[in-house]
């Protein structure tokens, strides 16, 4: 149906009314108004801001539909044609009624006789609700459901108030968040030119907020967004549009909702500031609630919200069909004789729908999980509960915990068990011990890995480290966007290694850009402030800033002088007290930002050495070595004059990382180079190396720093294989961070270690100056460990769709992945289970040789099955084989940006033998 703020009925579509907004003083009287339905009936748009403004909308496409005097609700068919004809009045009568505010109306100020608009009345508009929903006749409200004695809560709250149903427990009544539900008209930033009034709102559900989008043929889902999909709440002029084009605006009334992917930040200026502290500090509650919950919480909430969903006509029933429909949004296709079956089997009283208890008891049947209940029996035998006995021998034999003791015992019971009663008694239920196995002690990933548990103190040539290539470009290295947000979401994600590529810009303010390519520029100092307030907040150990400078001589001292002003006492300018003879640990440098690059004489100035200036090449020109036609050619079009010379204030801010060119790896009998000289190696040298001079490499290896960049040939920004580097013991292996895939998959699971602090201290065999380990010709030695890896894929849950079609559900597979030396690589696959993400079972086992398990990684990846083209990603999790728990596990599953998704894991269990 096609709808006109200007014409009459019976025309044919009419564009967008693009006269000047009216306000509610302005409409005409509803007598004056032709063509609307019954007698003069308004109709305002389905968005919250028309609600408020109550322009009235006209159906045009054909005659309007006969309505019978008296009649309430919405006229035939009209639920069918999008979302915007939303009933304000009573049908057929002159009666006008108060018009709703904004995001919703406080039931209990309704006007008398008060009719509810459409999408109260249930009319979702194509998806999307807003205010209450759960009503009886006469206009009553039902009473909101609640959880009752920790089970799910009745078919009644489906459609509930937000208070009573959704909102985080000590948060009923909070005024910030109060806000959000009701939601608010703020301007959305997207240029200079670009500002428009847009109205978002917190969704009953306190997990996902719709935004008003203008734009032609838009899908419901595009206008929603998670909070999961969050990263942070910025106040301020705090992301390169505020920055821009915001700047006339106070900072209190400013504030940028950034998300964890690749989309651009959302930057909104509030009508005060006190609107945008609620937004602000409202966002930021629900965020932490959000991250707080346990799994158990997750799936409830998740169920909760399908079910909604599923409720096509919200009368808080669920026919046969409202059913069907709810299994496919739960990412599961069962054969219809069977959904009658479970049906009927529910339907204790036989009215065809299911309500109330009944939908309880589906609830349960649908959650049953047989392969928990097998692991339950054989700790509890034919009891009902595990003792503090029992669950001891469960942790001893089946979960190989080494605390494992009674102590153990308890403390699991009080943390995970939901019944007072059996907490009591010291025991824990069968639901005690599914909340135990979806819990970070139940996790595949050891929890006291998530923690900082290695020695720090070692020089930095001992860990691995944490880098990114090319830090500033958001997507490709030829006409890509630069941006500070990639430095800052580099930091976020455990990045200890940055790169700026330094050239000169205007108004003598250097800029960050691919050298010889089309990308766009940011300003060095621009990228510093970025840099400064996000280098600490993931973790307190070193950054290290790889500088690649191009810059003329006035623009250096800029570059300099902006390292001293903006990095203030985090920038490291001179040697620690005493480590002057090795390298220092992170431990040692904890909250400094540290200087990699060229460097006049050694690592104390002497007097006149090397003079004001002196002549250098720039440090390894990356744009050099690219093959792409365009950039080689501009490339060797620059005159030869243009070699960078450095001056004195910039060289004395390069520390212990002074960039050196590789004349080949130090022999007996040759003087050692200096411990703070460190080389740049492209990843085809480095492989060279590591095939002809692999021991000699890992040795250097033990004093020194390497960095490794992609080859040029990757304009695409692909990565290569982080993982043959970090055999050689390479620390700063420096990768796309913008391009996911599995190579950033495996570098995430290896800085998941340490409490993903971005550093990983390197096994014993690598740090030892007399190693004779070679991963390219591995021979017997003290990293030589044999084990033998029985990994047994039982069961996935909640597995998201990749295709967010209704009818769309997913043939899941498991692949198991060993990443480490060349003879242990291996990998195994599942079958496919047909239509089912939502509880699919393999019962597959695999087992594994892990000959070097120090150098190991786990990767469980789980992908959509496709006969004809490419399988889909769904979800993946990878884990160093030194973090993994033995016995029965979940595996949470990560998005392909590297995110966790709500509730998606794999079930397994795994043993690991010598």
């Amino acid at each position: 149906m096609v709808f006109s703020r200007t014409g009459g009925r019976g025309r044919s579509l009419v564009g967008p009314w693009r006269g000047a907004r009216r306000g509610p003083s302005q409409l005409a009287s509803p007598k004056t108004r032709p063509g609307l339905w019954g007698s003069e009936a308004a109709l305002c748009e389905a968005s919250p801001r028309a609600q408020a403004h109550c322009v009235p909308w006209k159906w045009v496409h054909g005659p309007a539909p006969k309505v019978r005097a008296g009649h309430v609700g919405p006229p035939p068919l009209a639920a069918q044609h999008g979302p915007h004809p939303v009933l304000t009045r009573k049908w057929g009568t002159d009666r006008e009624e108060s018009r709703p505010r904004p995001g919703g109306v406080d039931a209990g100020s309704r006007p008398r006789g008060y009719v509810r608009p459409l999408e109260w009345l249930g009319y979702s508009g194509r998806g999307r609700r807003s205010g209450p929903q759960s009503w009886g006749p006469q206009g009553q409200e039902q009473q909101w459901g609640t959880r009752r004695g920790g089970q799910w809560p009745s078919r009644a709250a489906w459609g509930t108030r937000p208070s009573q149903g959704f909102l985080p427990r000590g948060l009923q009544g909070d005024r910030d968040l109060q806000v959000l539900l009701k939601g608010s008209q703020l301007l959305k930033v997207k240029s200079g030119s670009w500002r428009r009034e847009r109205f978002l709102k917190l969704q009953e559900d306190c997990k996902t907020i719709w935004q008003e989008s203008r734009k032609v043929m838009r899908s419901p889902e595009s206008q929603l967004f998670s909070i999961e999909d969050i990263q942070e709440v910025r106040v301020g002029h705090r992301t390169e549009g505020l920055e821009k084009f915001a700047r006339d605006v106070p900072e209190d009334r400013c504030f940028s909702i950034v998300f964890k992917d690749q989309r651009s930040p959302l930057d909104l200026i509030a009508p005060s500031p006190a609107d945008a502290q609620h937004w602000v500090q409202g966002l930021r509650k629900v965020i932490h609630h959000s991250g707080s919950m346990d799994q158990r919480q997750k799936l409830q909430h998740w169920i909760h919200s399908c079910l909604r969903k599923a409720d096509k006509n919200k009368d808080n029933k669920m026919s046969f069909k409202e059913l069907q429909n709810f299994l496919k949004e739960l990412n599961i296709q069962v054969d219809d004789g069977y959904a009658r079956k479970i049906f009927r089997e529910c339907d204790r009283s036989q009215t065809d729908s299911l309500e109330d208890e009944e939908i309880e008891a589906f609830y349960k049947m649908l959650t049953q999980r047989e392969e928990i209940d097998r692991a339950f029996a054989e700790a509890a035998g034919s009891g009902q509960t595990l003792s503090v006995d029992q669950l001891v021998g469960f942790l001893q034999h089946q979960q190989r915990e080494e605390a494992a003791g009674p102590a153990l015992a308890l403390s699991l019971i009080e943390r995970y068990e939901p019944s007072e009663t059996a907490k009591a008694q010291r025991q824990m239920t069968k639901d005690g011990f599914l909340m135990y196995l979806l819990s970070a002690d139940g996790s595949a990933f050891s929890r006291e890995h998530r923690r900082v548990y290695q020695d720090m103190g070692q020089p930095l040539s001992h860990y691995l480290v944490s880098s990114s290539h090319n830090t500033y470009l958001l997507e490709d290295q030829l006409t890509g966007p630069s941006s500070t947000e990639a430095y800052i979401r580099a930091l976020c994600k455990g990045c200890r290694c940055l790169e700026l590529d330094c050239w000169d810009g205007p108004s003598l303010e250097p800029v960050i850009y691919h050298g010889y390519t089309f990308t766009s520029k940011i300003l060095f100092c621009d990228a510093l402030r970025a840099i400064r307030d996000y280098a600490f907040k993931v973790s307190p150990y070193p950054v290290i800033l790889s500088l690649e400078n191009h810059c003329s001589l006035e623009q250096q001292r800029v570059m300099a002088r902006h390292l001293r002003t903006l990095l203030g006492p985090m920038l490291l300018d001179r040697p620690l007290d005493g480590v002057t003879s090795s390298l220092p640990s992170p431990e040692q440098l904890k909250g400094k930002i540290l200087l990699k690059g060229k460097k006049l004489g050694g690592l104390l100035p002497s007097a006149g050495e090397g003079g004001p200036e002196a002549t250098v090449v720039s440090d390894e020109d990356e744009a050099a070595e690219m093959e792409d036609e365009a950039v080689r050619s501009r490339v060797q079009h620059q005159p030869k004059a243009d070699k960078v010379r450095l001056v004195q204030e910039l060289s004395d801010l390069v520390i212990y990382c002074k960039s050196v060119h590789f004349d080949g790896f130090s022999s007996p009998g040759t003087p050692r180079r200096a411990f703070y000289e460190m080389m740049s190696f492209s990843e085809n040298r480095a492989l060279r190396l590591l095939q002809e001079s692999g021991n000699s490499f890992v040795r250097h290896n033990v004093g020194h720093l390497s960095r490794i960049y992609p080859a040029g040939w990757r304009t695409d920004s692909s990565n290569y294989s982080p993982v043959d580097m970090w055999n050689g013991g390479c620390q700063i292996v420096a990768l796309n961070f913008q391009t996911p895939g599995p190579e950033m998959d495996v570098y995430q699971g290896r800085f998941l270690d340490n409490g993903a602090c971005g550093y990983v201290l390197k096994p014993a065999f690598l740090r030892d100056p007399n190693t004779t380990f070679n991963a390219r010709a591995l021979a017997q030695g003290p990293w030589w460990a044999r084990k033998r890896l029985s990994i047994r894929v039982i069961s996935g849950q909640q597995l998201p769709k990749v295709n967010k079609s209704k009818n769309s559900i997913v043939d899941p597979k498991v692949t198991v992945e060993i990443h480490g030396v060349s003879r242990d690589v291996a990998s195994r696959q599942t079958a496919v289970v047909t239509n089912n993400g939502f509880n699919p079972r393999w019962d597959t086992e695999f087992e594994f040789e892990v000959v070097v398990p120090e150098l190991a990684l786990v990767r469980f990846v789980v992908e959509d099955y496709d006969a004809s083209s490419k399988n889909d990603f769904i979800g993946q999790s990878t884990i160093p084989l030194g973090s993994l728990k033995q016995g029965y596990r979940h595996v949470h599953l990560l998005s392909k940006t590297g995110d966790q998704h709500p509730s998606a894991t794999l079930f397994v269990k795994i043993s690991l033998k010598d």
